[in-house]
């Protein structure tokens, strides 16, 4: 039976087994945690539970980025694959993979779109990119074929393209950045295309949020739920580093951890665990990885566990809906707020084309945010002003507080949000003193 529909006490001791067995592996096989348990006096025997934990130190990006060779177990030329992070912290970071973690990570992504109902005979549409040296192309791409259904890899942007693809072949799900969806609406009613009796049935999130800490719809799912309600809507949460993938299942109350593949603490500012419920920074163990696992690493993310049982049957713990990332953490006029409740206010203005939120330090030494909005075509001849006023009132409606709003040139943010070197779209750009 799946170790997710077991007890959570059943679920502990075989967590708790596996991470001996990965202890004992990197000890024999890590340069890096070799050093680290030496300089700690660890004595990894020591260590028999998921609180012991607590005895080691955390892992953070930064020695990720110095010390990038010694985490790696195995042979050079037993990795079979090369990846890197988007860097969104900082200088992107490379992994690698041998055959087995690539296994693993298959295993991975089935269990994760079994948890969104997919099964053998589904279509996926894939709208995300396979190479740049990306894990989470590959990943699905191998997940899709491990559960037995069929996938195109069309890759993201050029909304004709996704539209003759889907006219054609017919999927029943596309994988895509949500805000994409909204792109694909709108160029299906510009050019007749009957988009909410299309052969799409579901739709896979990846990168971005599509609800609120009790799991309602945030205001860009609402959104789409609004423009295409025939669609299910799934979220996903994922990392390179942890090399799994939080789903959610039909019911949409948080990503379903999948204990065989990973260790989830919450920490305070202070690096203590933090009671279940509470939000704080994600920190994983990673089980069952061969070429460069990790203990204790700092995501930088802020979630919060949830576990009472879901109403699927898995016993296993969920993670609420991501409310930011620590280093993106603004305070804004005095309020704490994170980008993503910027980006769904803009994302809920009809005639807002594009956006790019920037922050930046004042000469008081605070947090400065400014952001600059795209308009769609058709506005940009209407008085500015009443524009900036409105959105800045939209703000005021939905976080309390409003940043400085500009109207920007459409192309020139375009160019920002999709540089060429960037996998991911940029709507966030941090230019602070630290």
């Amino acid at each position: 039976m799946d170790i997710e529909f077991e007890p959570i006490e059943k679920q502990q001791l075989f967590q708790e087994q596996l991470l001996k067995q990965q202890l004992s592996y990197i000890a024999a096989h890590s340069p890096y945690y070799q050093r680290v348990f030496r300089s700690n006096n660890i004595d990894i025997a020591s260590i028999k539970t998921i609180a012991d934990l607590q005895k080691l130190p955390f892992t953070e990006k930064l020695d990720l980025q110095l010390y990038n060779n010694d985490f790696v177990c195995v042979p050079k030329e037993d990795i079979v694959d090369y990846i890197t992070t988007s860097g969104t912290l900082g200088d992107p970071v490379t992994f690698g993979c041998n055959e087995h973690d690539l296994k693993r990570l298959a295993y991975n992504e089935k269990k994760s779109f079994a948890s969104a109902g997919l099964k053998k005979g589904d279509i996926l549409q894939l709208m995300t990119t396979i190479d740049k040296r990306f894990m989470a192309g590959l990943a699905y791409w191998l997940g899709i074929r491990e559960l037995g259904a069929s996938i195109i890899r069309v890759g993201n942007g050029i909304p004709e393209l996704q539209w003759d693809t889907i006219n054609r072949l017919h999927p029943t799900a596309i994988m895509c950045v949500p805000s994409f969806i909204l792109r694909l609406v709108e160029y299906a009613e510009q050019n007749g295309i009957d988009y909410r009796h299309s052969s799409i049935r579901k739709i896979i999130g990846i990168g971005e949020g599509l609800r609120e800490q009790d799991f309602s719809l945030n205001l860009l799912g609402r959104k789409i739920k609004e423009k295409w309600p025939e669609v299910e809507l799934y979220a996903t949460y994922s990392s390179t580093e942890m090399s799994a993938t939080f789903s959610e299942c039909e019911h949409g109350c948080g990503g379903h951890v999948h204990p065989e593949l990973i260790i989830v603490e919450i920490i305070d500012e202070n690096g203590n665990v933090l009671p279940d419920g509470k939000a704080g920074e994600i920190v994983v163990t990673t089980l069952s990885v061969e070429t460069m696992p990790l203990l204790r690493f700092k995501t930088g993310d802020i979630a919060a566990k949830v576990v009472s049982p879901c109403a699927c049957g898995r016993n296993s713990y969920r993670l609420t809906p991501i409310i930011g990332r620590k280093n993106n953490m603004l305070k804004l006029k005095g309020t704490t707020i994170y980008p993503p409740a910027i980006f769904d206010v803009l994302d809920n203005i009809d005639y807002v084309a594009n956006y790019v939120v920037m922050v930046s330090t004042n000469n008081v030494g605070t947090d400065e945010v400014t952001v600059k909005v795209g308009l769609k075509d058709g506005y940009g001849n209407q008085d500015n002003d009443i524009i900036v006023k409105e959105i800045k009132d939209r703000f005021r409606a939905h976080i309390r507080v409003a940043p400085n709003v500009e109207i920007a040139d459409a192309d020139l943010i375009q160019r920002i949000n999709f540089p060429q070197k960037s996998r991911k779209p940029v709507k966030f750009i941090d230019e602070r003193k630290r």
